[in-house]
């Protein structure tokens, strides 16, 4: 990361010298904690790449991890409207919270229902499930038995509902369609999971082709698989 940021000079600290600092995990979107960072702490943040806060029970600046090995890399850093709060887009190692919790915010405190919720974010928690099926029982997960039965059934499978998915897009509803869609989604995160690649290889690989001409995309990927061809 850069050593000074454009707008650090634009941060309203208080009258302590401190601005509240949210960490979210830059792939799920999940807020993981609030602390607290004074002007030493964002330049140390920046110059380094990893997350340093101020800590107001000790009185000092403290790295993240430095005594868990729970470090955040630090993906990107906002500011709000009004400059008095820092967004930390983070890539967490381990565990956010001291009590062994993934985000500090895992209780709730209206009537609603616990479980995942919506967004974005479920395709990140389902390919983690999706990863741990990995040394569950056949007998007793799908996926397991997926995994156990190699790379063919699961392309078989994609197949299948990539045929399934096509034919209810051409005369099915729009329930029948989603429920295609999430059938042929979930066995391709199998196959991910199955080649052990990281889901965010597939979100860099999304977030690169913003702004650029699909067009473009496919002329110059053509050309490359061409020199390709031509060295081999």
């Amino acid at each position: 990361m850069q050593s000074q940021g454009p707008g650090i000079s634009e941060i309203k600290f208080n009258k302590g010298g401190l601005v509240p600092a949210i960490a979210q995990d830059w792939e799920t979107g999940d807020v993981l904690m609030l602390a607290y960072m004074n002007k030493e702490a964002i330049e140390k943040t920046l110059s380094t790449g990893r997350a340093h806060y101020f800590s107001r029970s000790r009185d000092r600046l403290w790295l993240k991890g430095e005594t868990s090995g729970h470090f955040q890399k630090v993906r990107s850093i906002y500011y709000d409207c009004d400059g008095d709060t820092i967004l930390l887009k983070v890539e967490q190692k381990g565990v956010a919270c001291h009590t062994g919790e993934r985000t500090c915010f895992f209780r709730r405190l209206d009537k609603s229902s616990t479980g995942i919720e919506g967004g974005p974010s479920i395709i990140s928690a389902l390919y983690r499930v999706v990863l741990e099926r990995k040394d569950a029982s056949p007998d007793l997960s799908y996926v397991a038995s997926l995994y156990a039965d190699g790379l063919d059934k699961i392309l078989e499978k994609i197949r299948e509902e990539s045929e399934e998915f096509i034919g209810a897009s051409r005369g099915g509803s729009d329930k029948e369609i989603i429920h295609e869609l999430a059938d042929l989604l979930f066995h391709s995160l199998v196959l991910l999971g199955n080649k052990e690649i990281p889901l965010e290889k597939l979100f860099l690989e999304l977030r690169e082709r913003f702004g650029t001409s699909g067009i473009e995309e496919k002329r110059s990927r053509k050309e490359k698989e061409k020199v390709e061809i031509k060295d081999e």
